[in-house]
């Protein structure tokens, strides 16, 4: 009788241990492998984040989707989710990424499937190699992932190395992504628009004053945008130069937000810009129509008056750009968003 009885307690302790262990596993920060799904997703206290996602159907890894700590998605759901009222232009701006639209003549940023198959050696792609390490953790997670720049005509030219920080702190979301290119022969950005950091947004981060247009890539392919109801359109940008709205395209600054309200709330995506990047301060190629873009690279595209940029990083040598991403469940103020670029730039130094 006194067996049984150790033995009934010694099983309910251990029903408890592995329940409590159950509850453990959706706290803090947990970043969760699924490489037969071709993912790694990311939660933060047992809610979705965001996942670190290469499907076949890009022709890039990605995050997708990003999502606040309100529950409110921030970007757009096509084309690898289409919701209803959506924009369906652009099919390469899927969640938010890193490429560049003119690397030795090659365009990392425009490739898609819905390039035309005489254009494809034109394009390049970034393969998924392996991921490295994760790590969870109470306040903070880390994913390190490699992947290769491959042209059109099938020559890998960049090694890319990424590690992303996931963090939760009060409202925000945020995310650092330091990734460092090493060239496999010479790799030469000439100067272009389509670059580097990119986000595509949700429908009520859009501007209300977006009205559509045809838009051209570096080699004049165009991109139909088509006027859509504005309404519930609300997204405003703002930069550390204290330039607003759609004049915030070509301009320079240490950081920009992007602030829209939806369903009665409101909240803010930052892209802080290191001051240890080339190119910096970056420019903001940011338009109305939902991308919202850091490209450090396009002096000339941006600015007529500039000289080209053209820049090259060597066979066997390797460049690092470090930028962080927040997402805040409320509106970021312009003394709240120098605070975060200066302690962004003492952490990272």
């Amino acid at each position: 009788m006194y067996s049984r009885r150790i033995f009934g307690i010694a099983s309910v302790a251990l029903l408890m241990s592995v329940s409590a262990l159950k509850a453990q596993a959706g706290k803090g920060v947990q970043v969760t492998p699924n490489e037969a799904d071709r993912r790694v997703d990311i939660t933060i206290d047992g809610e979705r984040f965001t996942s670190y996602v290469w499907p076949t159907s890009l022709k890039k890894p990605v995050l997708y989707p990003l999502i606040a700590s309100d529950g409110v998605t921030v970007t757009r759901g096509y084309p690898l989710e289409p919701r209803p009222k959506e924009r369906v232009d652009h099919p390469h701006h899927a969640g938010m990424w890193f490429n560049y639209g003119n690397v030795n003549g090659f365009d990392f940023w425009n490739n898609s499937d819905a390039i035309k198959e005489a254009d494809r050696e034109k394009m390049g792609s970034i393969h998924q190699d392996r991921i490295v390490s994760t790590k969870s953790g109470k306040d903070r997670g880390e994913l390190t992932v490699e992947s290769t720049w491959t042209t059109g005509k099938g020559t890998d030219i960049l090694k890319e190395t990424t590690r992303y920080v996931f963090i939760k702190r009060g409202d925000a979301r945020i995310i650092d992504r330091v990734t460092t290119l090493k060239a496999l022969d010479q790799a030469v950005f000439n100067d272009d628009k389509e670059g580097v950091l990119g986000i595509r947004v949700a429908h009520f981060l859009e501007s209300p004053n977006e009205k559509g247009g045809i838009f051209m890539d570096a080699e004049g392919r165009p991109t139909k945008v088509d006027a859509v109801d504005t309404s519930g359109a609300t997204g405003v940008y703002r930069t550390s130069e204290g330039v607003e709205g759609e004049k915030v395209w070509s301009t320079r600054g240490k950081w920009c937000t992007l602030t829209g309200t939806t369903d009665g709330k409101t909240l803010s995506i930052a892209i802080l810009d290191h001051k240890g990047n080339p190119g910096y301060p970056t420019y903001w190629h940011a338009r109305g129509y939902g991308l919202f873009a850091a490209n450090p690279l396009g002096d000339h595209i941006f600015d007529p008056k500039a000289p080209e940029h053209k820049f090259t990083i060597a066979k066997g040598q390797s460049a690092t750009f470090k930028y962080r991403v927040i997402i805040f469940s409320h509106s970021a103020i312009t003394a709240e968003m120098n605070k975060e670029s200066a302690a962004y730039d003492a952490e990272y130094n």
